[in-house]
């Protein structure tokens, strides 16, 4: 130990380890649910692959909107929506800084950015403390944490923990997945850079650096760029229509790729040795050089329609999508995604395709860069999945959490990622409420789950069944329903499928329309939370894809409820009001600290953000 060197230590109940999507709603779930948590992030921004740095935008169950009603809630959605209505430009600085605000601004988190794990000290078979290095102050910290949850993408905080894992393709024995290959291989997919280019309205020249990676057509005939051939991504389904342009082929259907505007995902490569996390630094070199000698394939290697673009950013850190598979007490697997699986102990869920890009990337010019499984319908994923199966008080979340390679191959996109982070977050604070260790959560399960519900979560197959809820049992009316006002009691917050869920009314009258609900006895009320519809079907992310922006709208979502009031009734009187303008989120949460006295909830809408009625999912209210 060096005589300049720093110490600190700190003590937190939870540590989240990892700061990207997945890291950022474990820690808010975790403090909002009353823990002092830490999140502990080596990046100078938040997000992951989705931050300024890396620019991908959120994928997650609805694939791009070809399944309706399945976009993530919760934590992240609620961060998306915020996003929306500050950054209608797709300003990544912006989109940053909602992603520091949000940490900001809540109690009981605290965060360390530019703070590098580097090893984990453990008593038994429980982490004890982790040692950081935060390279900006030049300060050596140990943080302590009863529970520990890994989100780091790699899985750095469960590797140095001796926690098991896999990389690499199971066999088609171990599991019978029908996309398994015949033996076991240690096949990865890539990493890679994104890059964004503008139409400056003439010709842009581009001056080749010497050091670039140089591109044939050959190279690149089954990598659709440019306006060349598109590239064809073969769904098995073909009952399941793949995203973007479709076309029939050998009866299945096929989406193209990014264009000039966004970059190419297929700009992939995944290393030549046994491990890819040592081989980062050598990718990321290999990368730069393809990245800039695809575009110089693009603009002076034919016509490719690139003539008037002009590169505008180049992205320096790849985008990780496969490395450590950590393994629980269960492990997730096609099989289950496939038969749409509910699982008893469900506490997330998915719905992108089986997404399994080729092992060479680039460097396998004669197959396709992805082999695509599209599925109707939406699975779980059961909490055994993140909890480590040799660390007591360890859970894991992201693409890290225990699953095979081929279900990796769909949980491991960001929405899908995220709400698994809400959800071992909310179950860490519940293990320090409790006292207990994560596994033993499990036996609490429909506490953890009608808690995910509560704060907007969505899990298929699972209703409100919360009996603290008082609205549950009461009666509903509106002053006009094209959708019965009974629907905001059923217990789901969104359409499905086969049904529609909310209370709508017809139209909206100048003085505004209004849904009340009759309690079954007088109670003293200290909160109401209302889920307004935010329409799921239509996009809201982040995004440098023209393609994905013209998906869009302006502002935040017409259906949304801008302005409204909330009174509780004792006799016909009002005990106590609240009045909001302005809204922009889907699940309002209105205290009421003096708690009075009611017998019913009045809600009148006077406006929405464009949608010509008023749109009610869920009223709960709570003692």
């Amino acid at each position: 130990m060096g005589i300049r060197s720093k110490w600190r230590d700190e003590a937190f109940d939870v540590v989240v380890v990892g700061g990207g999507m997945t890291g950022l709603c474990a820690a808010l779930a975790s403090a909002r649910e009353g823990a002092r948590t830490a999140l502990v992030q080596d990046r100078s921004v938040l997000g992951g692959n989705a931050s300024s740095e890396i620019r991908m935008h959120i994928c997650g169950a609805d694939a791009n909107q070809f399944k309706r009603n399945a976009a993530e809630t919760g934590i992240i959605h609620e961060i998306m929506l915020e996003n929306k209505a500050r950054n209608d430009y797709y300003n990544y600085s912006i989109w940053d800084s909602t992603l520091l605000q949000t940490v900001y601004r809540q109690e009981g988190l605290t965060l360390f950015l530019n703070t590098s794990m580097h090893d984990a000290e453990l008593e038994g078979d429980a982490i004890k403390r982790i040692v950081c290095y935060q390279g900006t102050t030049e300060t050596n910290l140990r943080i302590a944490g009863k529970v520990f949850i890994d989100c780091t993408g790699n899985g750095t905080l469960s590797y140095f923990a001796g926690a098991d894992y896999r990389t690499g393709s199971e066999g088609k024995a171990e599991f019978q997945e029908p996309d398994a290959p015949d033996q076991p291989n240690n096949n990865r997919m890539g990493n890679t850079l994104l890059f964004k280019a503008v139409n400056r309205g003439h010709p842009v020249p581009f001056r080749t650096p010497e050091w670039v990676r140089h591109f044939t057509e050959d190279d690149l005939k089954l990598r659709g760029h440019g306006n060349h051939q598109p590239m064809l991504l073969f769904a098995t389904d073909a009952a399941c229509p793949a995203p973007g342009k479709e076309e029939e082929g050998e009866g299945k259907k096929a989406f193209d790729c990014y264009g000039l505007d966004y970059g190419y995902w297929w700009i992939e490569l995944p290393g030549k040795g046994p491990d890819i996390i040592d081989e980062y630094e050598a990718i990321r070199d290999e990368l730069v050089r393809c990245v800039y000698g695809v575009w110089d394939h693009l603009k002076n290697s034919g016509d490719h329609g690139a003539e008037n673009y002009d590169l505008e950013w180049v992205g320096m850190l790849p985008g990780i999508r496969e490395s450590r598979r950590f393994m629980g007490d269960y492990i997730l697997t096609e099989n289950d995604i496939l038969s749409n699986r509910i699982f008893p102990d469900a506490v997330a869920y998915g719905g992108w395709p089986v997404d399994n890009h080729t092992a060479g990337g680039l460097d396998d010019k004669d197959v396709m860069p992805s082999t695509v499984r599209h599925f109707p319908g939406l699975y779980t994923i059961p909490y055994r999945c993140y909890c480590s199966g040799k660390v007591a008080n360890l859970m894991q979340a992201g693409r890290i959490l225990s699953a095979s390679k081929l279900a990796m191959a769909s949980s491991r996109v960001m929405g899908t990622c995220s709400v698994g982070g809400q959800a071992a977050g909310t179950a860490a604070a519940m293990c320090v409420r409790y006292g207990c260790l994560p596994r033993e959560i499990g036996g609490r399960m429909g506490e953890l789950q009608q808690r995910l519900l509560r704060n907007d979560c969505y899990l298929p197959g699972f209703t409100n069944q919360d009996a603290a809820d008082l609205a549950r049992r009461a009666r509903a009316e509106a002053s006009s329903q094209k959708h019965s006002a009974a629907n905001v009691l059923n217990g789901v917050s969104r359409d499905t499928e086969d049904a529609v869920n909310c209370w709508e009314s017809e139209g909206l009258s100048p003085e505004g329309e209004v849904l009340t609900l009759h309690l079954e006895q007088p109670a003293k009320l200290s909160q109401v939370r209302v889920t307004f519809d935010s329409n799921l079907n239509r996009s809201i992310k982040i995004t440098l894809s023209a393609k994905r922006i013209a998906q869009q709208q302006v502002g935040p979502p017409a259906e949304l409820v801008r302005d409204y009031e909330l009174r509780l009734l004792r006799g016909g009187e009002t005990a106590a009001a609240r009045r909001v303008e302005g809204n922009y989120q889907r699940l309002n949460v209105l205290d009421f600290p003096d708690a009075p006295l009611c017998d019913a909830i009045e809600l009148r809408v006077t406006a929405t953000n464009g949608y010509p009625n008023a749109r009610v999912f869920e009223v709960r209210a709570y003692g």
